[in-house]
């Protein structure tokens, strides 16, 4: 299995030996997995990790050897545990927390025994915020139907409008407040079918190589000259970052929706408010895309982070849901608005949150623009 610091199976980019036509090992066959795996001996103890799991467990495989899987993976529920205990018990366990350098993590996990090594076996784990796209279509089809009907709401909402500006100039002074009052509400209407109808559209703005720094820089000088109060955005990039492909206003939207927030969340912080911004590349990295029909490779991550006190726990399961927010004022669209713009760049998003540091993660991982690096700064 894979390992950044030459331990365990190589990887395909490390070894240079793959060929056309050539049959693959099946070391290599590992190392392209792009879902972690890890073998353990039959106390329990990580022996390899491959690329993927030293991303998503967030260490290399030279240090996750000889830890044991439990003290890796954090508490876990009781009948899983129980199970991983059983040296020669095959498990499948879906949707289930792990803490994965203290960040919590939604997984499916595997447990598969190697027959002729008694108690030796192999563990994957893959993180469910990049799979479930059987969820996402439900809800691309329940935010179809409302979109519809929003249609048909603005044209009795332009006429309401425009009743209540006539009403307005033949009212005395003392009771225009009220014919104001009917048409903020109708605007305020309007700009929630407005989103609600953004969410429920098919179409999808042209891509291209851009650069990701150029767009976060962007993003955050719009949020800068609109916020009230200056908090401190930092900037941590990786300057051999290659050209992301995507489309460049779509992904100032999300950035600009994402910075707000933690800018929102930072309000509440106890310590000093902080938001960071970080670009770096991932290659192990993939994401189906029902639409594209196959699997596409997200080695570009973008990642918001805020100290802010973090979403409801409560509601971390369903914070890119419509309809869902902890905010006194909010229509719960703006997340679900930002996943369905994410997702039709063939992207993906997840929000994680450091119990330890007490940190909030909106991680964003998109497809590359070319095959060379060193292109971003």
């Amino acid at each position: 299995m894979a390992s950044s610091e030459g331990a365990g199976i190589p990887d395909a980019h490390s070894t240079g030996a793959s060929t056309i036509g050539q049959r693959p090992s099946a070391e290599a066959q590992v190392a392209g997995l792009v879902f972690a795996m890890l073998l353990i001996d039959p106390e329990t103890r990580i022996v390899e990790a491959n690329h993927a799991a030293e991303n998503l467990l967030g260490m290399s495989a030279r240090r996750l050897e000889d830890k044991l899987l439990a003290d890796i993976l954090g508490p876990l529920d009781a009948r899983v545990a129980e199970r991983i205990e059983r040296a020669d018990t095959a498990l499948v366990a879906r949707d289930i927390r792990i803490l994965a350098s203290e960040v919590e993590t939604r997984v499916n996990l595997t447990v598969s025994p190697l027959g002729n090594h008694p108690g030796w076996r192999v563990v994957t784990l893959s993180e469910i915020s990049h799979e479930d796209t059987a969820r996402d279509s439900e809800l691309e089809s329940a935010i179809g139907a409302p979109s519809i009907l929003a249609h048909e709401i603005k044209n009795p909402l332009s006429a309401i409008r425009g009743a209540g500006q006539l009403v307005a100039r033949k009212l005395p002074h003392g009771d225009k407040k009220l014919a104001r009052m009917i048409t903020d509400e109708v605007d305020r209407i309007a700009r929630l079918i407005d989103r609600m109808q953004q969410l429920g559209s098919t179409q999808t703005e042209p891509a291209a190589p851009c650069n990701p720094h150029v767009a976060i820089r962007s993003a955050i000088a719009t949020v800068r000259a609109a916020a009230k109060s200056q908090v401190e955005i930092h900037e941590e990039f990786d300057p051999s970052l290659p050209p992301v492909l995507v489309n460049r206003d779509v992904l100032e939207q999300v950035l600009i929706n994402l910075i707000s927030n933690a800018g929102e969340a930072v309000a509440a912080a106890e310590d000093e408010p902080r938001i960071t911004v970080q670009t770096r590349f991932v290659s192990g990295l993939a994401f189906s895309a029902i639409r594209l029909g196959r699997a596409v490779r997200l080695p570009i991550e973008i990642t918001v982070t805020d100290n802010g006190p973090g979403i409801d726990p409560a509601m971390r399961d369903h914070v890119f849901e419509p309809f869902v927010t902890s905010k006194k004022s909010g229509q719960g669209l703006g997340l679900a608005l930002v996943r369905k713009l994410v997702r039709d760049m063939n992207g993906s998003i997840s929000h994680e949150r450091d119990i330890k540091r007490g940190l909030t993660h909106f991680r964003l991982h998109l497809p590359q623009g070319t095959s060379e690096k060193g292109k971003a700064s």
